[in-house]
C-alpha cells in the first residue's frame, strides 16, 4: 500500500470496520437476539442454542460482505502464539453447486488435534481430540478473507490447554471478591468489576535482506554472535527521535491495519536502542487486550514484511543494547466506569482505594515468586537486571505521596494529611504554569503505581500477556477474599478497616521501594528484607508447583494441580528447546560460516607475507605476521570452545532424567559454553577483513533501516 493511499481514509470510518462489534451486532441482529447476546457478554448468562443460530447466521452474512470465504476458531495454545484452522462456509447442494452456511454449532464449538500442542503430559499422542469454545466476550473479526472467532481450547477430558481460559476464570474470580468489598462499603449498584490492561509493545525493525543472511536471526530471533559497532545507543539520539521515512511508512500502514481490527493503537515512538520502537494501545478489558496484543504482534510481522523489513520481538536481539519488554498497565474498573485504583483528590480519606491498594501490596509481597514466574522466559533472562529493565527482584514503587499515607496508617492508625505537589514553574513567562503529578515515575521498578494503575514492567516482549495477568488477577482476588472475610465478621466496620490496613502495611511494607532498582545497594537491601532474587527462568518456573501457589489457584478455580504441573513441564521444555536450538545454531554457524571465513583470512595474510618476501625486497611484514599469529591463536581457541559446546549440548540432549535437572544442565553448562564461544567469535569479527566476514554485522543491521 502506498503512502498516498494511507492518507485518504477517515479514521472514524475505518476504526473497527472489520470487527463484529456492538455496532455491527445492533445492525445485524434482531433486538431479542441482541439483548440475549449482550446479557451473556455482560452478565455471563448461558447463551441459548436458538440465539446462537441467529448470531451465527448474522455473523456469517456480515463476514461474507467483508469478503470472507472461511471461518476459524482462533485460540491461544501453550506455544505462546495463536493457532487457527480454516474452514470454508461452502455447503454442497444437490444440483452440484454450493451455498454459504454457518451454524450455531459451528460458531460455539470446534475441534482440533489436542495432542499436537504442548500439554505437559496431559495428553498422549494417541489421545487427539480437543475442543475450542467461542469466547463471546471478545468480538469476532475478519482478517485475510477469514472470519476469526476468538475461542478457548481444552482437551477431551476438559483439561485447560490454552492461555485464555485461566485468564477468563481469573477475571471472574477477581470480580467476585472485589464485589464483596464494594458491597461492604455500601455500593450495591455495581454488577461486575473488570480487569483492564494496556500493554505497551517494544520491538526492533531490521532490513529483511540483511536478516535473511543470518541463520541465528532466522532460527532463534536473536543474534548469537555480534561485536558492538563504534556507535550504539550512548548518544541517546534515537529515543523519541524523528521517524525515518521508511519507518514512518511502515507505522502508517500498521496503524491502519490495527484500527480496522478495532485495536486502539494510540502511541508510537522510537525506543532507546537503534532500530527499536514502541507501540501502545488504549486500555481495554483484559481478555480483549490479550487478543489485541496477539494481533499487534502478528500485524507487526506481516506489515514489516510488506516494507522489506523484519520485526524482531525477542527480548534481547542484540547484546550490549537495550532489549524489549511489554509493560502491562493493569487496573480495576467497575461496570459503571469507576476506576478502583484511582486515589482521587484525597486518597488518605478514600477507604475504598486504600483497601484495593493494600490488597495489591499484600498480593505482590506474598506471591512475588509467581509474578516472577509469569515474566520468565529464556529471552527475558538476558534482559532483566541488565540496567535497561527491572531487576529480577520484585518490588513496588508507590511514590512519596502514597508511601507517606501508608506510613501514617502504620504509625497513627490512619492518615490525616496529604503531601501535595507544588505547580511546576518552568521559568519562562510565556509558558503556562503546569500542574504537577503527585509523584514522579520510576522506570527501574518492576511493579510501579503510575497514577491510577500499576505498570508491570517485567513482562517479556514476545510473550502473551495472558499469563502475567491471570496470575495478578488471582493473587489479588485471594487478598480481597481474605480482607472481605474479616470485614464481613466485623462488629465495627470502620475500626476493622483501619486494623486491616495497618496490619497489611506493617507486615508487607518491605515490598515497597521507591529508589534505584539498578543499584548494588538495593540488591543487598532486598536480601536484608527477605525479598526473593530469582535470577533465571529455570528457577522461577518452580513457583508453579509450590503448594502455597497451587492452593490459591485451586481455591479460586483458575487452574487445578494437574493443569499447573502440566504448565510447569511445558515451560521447562520450552526453555530446554530454546537453548538447544540456539546452541545448535551456534555450532552450525561456527562450523560452516565463521571457521571457513577465518581460515580464508589467515590464508590471505600468509599469502601476503609470502608475496612480499618473494619480491626479494627487505620489507617489514611484522604487522601481517602479528595479525596472523593473533587470528590463528583465536581460531584455535574458537575450535576448542566449539568442541566444548558440542560436548555439553550432546550430553544435555541425551539426558533422560528429571526435566528440571535437564533444564539446569542447559542453563549451567550449555549456556555458559555458548557465551564462551561467542566471546572468541566476536573478537575475531573485529580482526577479520569485513568483506570476508560471513554475515552482516551489528552496524549493518542497526543502521541500515
Amino acid at each position: 500500500m502506498v503512502n498516498d493511499e494511507l492518507q485518504t481514509y477517515s479514521l472514524t470510518e475505518v476504526f473497527g470496520a472489520n470487527v463484529f462489534n456492538d455496532a455491527a451486532m445492533r445492525e445485524r441482529l434482531p433486538k431479542p437476539a441482541y439483548k440475549a447476546l449482550k446479557k451473556t457478554i455482560d452478565e455471563g448468562t448461558p447463551l441459548d442454542r436458538d440465539i446462537a443460530e441467529i448470531v451465527a447466521n448474522a455473523m456469517k452474512d456480515w463476514a461474507i460482505d467483508k469478503g470472507a470465504t472461511h471461518y476459524t476458531h482462533w485460540f491461544q495454545p501453550m506455544t505462546g502464539i495463536t493457532a487457527e484452522k480454516h474452514d470454508s462456509f461452502i455447503s454442497p447442494t444437490s444440483d452440484g453447486k454450493v451455498i454459504m452456511e454457518f451454524s450455531g454449532k459451528e460458531l460455539i464449538k470446534g475441534e482440533s488435534d489436542a495432542s499436537s500442542f504442548p500439554s505437559g503430559g496431559l495428553r498422549a499422542t494417541f489421545e487427539a481430540r480437543g475442543y475450542t469454545a467461542w469466547d463471546c466476550t471478545s468480538p469476532a473479526f475478519v482478517k485475510d478473507n477469514t472470519l476469526y472467532i476468538p475461542t478457548v481450547f481444552c482437551s477431551y477430558n476438559g483439561e485447560v490447554l490454552d492461555k485464555k481460559t485461566p485468564l477468563l476464570r481469573s477475571m471472574e474470580a477477581l470480580s467476585k471478591q472485589a464485589l464483596r468489598i464494594l458491597r461492604l462499603l455500601g455500593n450495591t449498584t455495581v454488577k461486575k468489576v473488570i480487569t483492564t490492561v494496556g500493554a505497551e509493545q517494544e520491538y526492533f525493525l531490521i532490513d529483511k535482506k540483511l536478516h535473511d543472511q543470518r541463520k541465528d536471526l532466522i532460527y532463534t530471533g536473536r543474534t548469537l554472535f555480534g561485536a558492538m559497532p563504534p556507535k550504539g545507543q550512548e548518544m541517546d539520539d534515537h529515543y523519541y527521535g524523528a521517524f525515518k521515512e521508511r519507518i514512518s511508512a511502515f507505522m502508517k500502514e500498521l496503524d491502519r491495519e490495527l484500527w480496522k481490527l478495532g485495536v486502539s493503537a494510540k502511541t508510537k515512538h522510537n525506543e532507546v536502542a537503534p532500530a527499536q520502537h514502541e507501540l501502545a494501545p488504549i486500555f481495554n478489558t483484559a481478555n480483549i487486550a490479550t487478543d489485541h496484543n496477539q494481533l499487534i504482534m502478528d500485524t507487526l510481522k506481516k506489515v514489516a514484511q510488506r516494507h522489506g523489513l523484519v520485526c524482531l520481538l525477542h527480548e534481547k536481539p542484540f547484546a550490549g543494547l537495550n532489549g524489549s519488554g511489554k509493560h502491562n498497565n493493569w487496573s480495576l474498573s467497575t461496570d459503571d466506569g469507576q476506576n478502583l485504583l484511582d486515589p482521587g483528590r484525597t486518597p488518605h480519606e478514600n477507604a475504598q482505594f486504600l483497601i484495593f491498594l493494600c490488597a495489591v501490596i499484600k498480593a505482590v509481597d506474598e506471591y512475588a515468586d509467581l509474578l516472577r514466574c509469569a515474566a520468565a522466559n529464556a529471552g527475558n533472562d538476558h534482559r532483566l537486571g541488565a540496567h535497561e529493565a527491572p531487576p529480577a527482584i520484585i518490588s513496588i514503587f508507590l511514590g512519596e505521596q502514597l508511601t507517606d499515607i501508608l506510613e501514617q496508617i502504620e504509625n497513627n492508625g490512619g492518615a490525616k494529611s496529604l503531601k501535595q505537589a507544588a505547580p511546576l514553574k518552568i521559568g519562562v513567562t510565556t509558558l503556562p504554569v503546569l500542574p504537577k503529578d503527585a509523584t514522579d515515575r520510576n522506570r527501574t521498578s518492576p511493579f510501579a503505581f503510575t497514577g491510577n494503575k500499576f505498570e508491570f514492567r517485567m513482562v517479556p516482549s514476545s510473550a502473551s500477556i495472558a499469563g502475567p495477568i491471570f496470575v495478578l488477577n488471582t493473587i489479588v482476588a485471594e487478598e480481597l477474599c481474605q480482607i472481605a472475610d474479616r470485614l464481613e465478621k466485623a462488629e465495627d466496620l470502620n475500626a476493622e478497616i483501619h486494623a486491616v490496613l495497618r496490619e497489611i502495611v506493617k507486615n508487607h511494607k518491605r515490598i515497597i521501594f521507591n529508589g534505584n532498582n539498578y543499584s548494588e545497594e538495593w540488591i543487598e537491601e532486598a536480601k536484608r528484607r527477605g525479598l526473593p532474587n530469582i535470577r533465571s527462568t529455570v528457577e522461577a518456573i518452580k513457583a508453579l508447583i509450590d503448594e502455597k501457589n497451587i492452593r490459591v489457584f485451586e481455591k479460586h478455580k483458575v487452574l487445578n494441580r494437574t493443569e499447573l504441573y502440566s504448565r510447569y513441564e511445558i515451560l521447562l521444555e520450552s526453555y530446554i528447546k530454546t537453548i538447544n536450538i540456539e546452541a545448535l545454531t551456534m555450532i552450525e554457524m561456527t562450523k560452516r560460516d565463521i571457521i571457513p571465513a577465518v581460515i580464508g583470512y589467515i590464508t590471505k595474510l600468509a599469502d601476503s607475507i609470502n608475496t612480499v618476501k618473494a619480491t626479494g625486497v627487505n620489507a617489514d611484514t611484522s604487522v601481517q605476521a602479528e595479525l596472523l599469529q593473533e587470528v590463528s591463536s583465536l581460531l584455535a581457541e574458537l575450535k576448542k570452545n566449539l568442541a566444548a559446546l558440542e560436548k555439553s549440548t550432546s550430553e544435555a540432549a541425551d539426558f533422560s532424567g528429571d526435566t528440571y535437572k535437564k533444564a539446569c544442565m542447559y542453563r549451567d553448562d550449555v549456556f555458559v559454553r555458548m557465551n564462551e564461544l561467542r566471546a572468541v567469535a566476536d573478537k575475531l569479527e573485529t580482526l577479520v577483513d569485513s568483506k570476508m566476514w560471513p554475515f552482516p554485522t551489528y552496524g549493518d543491521l542497526l543502521f541500515n533501516v
